[in-house]
């Protein structure tokens, strides 16, 4: 199937770094999980990555730039559903945002924000996308946790063989996720120093 558009890469693209287009990435996330609620699972299910609980929607699992269709400025599409698995909302919502605010550890090669910034567009997709307080206070917490078990899903990946996800750990994406998941945590989790 092909849909016409041009598909967003990284940050430093217009299309993708305007609040608008952020507010439109986290709707269309949020259209993707409430159509997925009524899909029904069958025992014999094959998912790339595991089953994560609770399972309330089919995650995308790669809701990313790269894997966005863009229309005149706005994304319109999801697209490259192989990561797809069961699991919570928040799960997939986290690796979103990361992707789409973007919440990069300052030492990233990728275009990042300043810690203010990053906070604003944060707010802005957890609002569009309609997250509780409750879910909100989980965030970093999810978050951090989503990009440990995607470096933990990559090796075990890359020791089964997979070039692509070898690929992956040879160029140092693991170390990326890492680092990043610590930052998130230090930088929007709780603050245990009373500042």
């Amino acid at each position: 199937m092909f849909l016409p558009g041009e598909v967003g890469h990284d940050f430093a693209a217009p299309q993708v770094r305007s609040d608008a287009s952020l507010i439109a990435a986290a709707r269309l996330l949020r259209a993707l999980h409430d159509a997925s609620v009524s899909f029904v699972r069958e025992p014999d299910d094959v998912w790339m990555f595991p089953a994560h609980e609770p399972t309330e929607v089919i995650c995308h699992g790669d809701a990313a730039t790269y894997n966005t269709v863009f229309r005149g400025q706005l994304p319109v599409a999801f697209i490259d559903f192989d990561t797809a698995h069961p699991g919570p909302r928040l799960w997939d919502v986290a690796y979103t945002a990361y992707r789409f605010v973007p919440l990069y550890a300052p030492d990233a090669a990728e275009p990042t924000l300043p810690v203010p910034e990053a906070c604003r567009r944060l707010t802005l997709f957890a609002d569009a996308y309609g997250l509780s307080e409750e879910e909100r206070a989980e965030f970093p917490a999810v978050a951090a946790a989503r990009l440990r078990a995607l470096v933990e899903s990559m090796y075990t990946q890359a020791a089964a063989g997979h070039p692509a996800f070898s690929r992956h750990v040879a160029d140092g994406h693991d170390r990326r996720y890492l680092t990043d998941a610590q930052w998130i945590e230090a930088v929007f989790g709780p603050r245990t120093d009373n500042r």
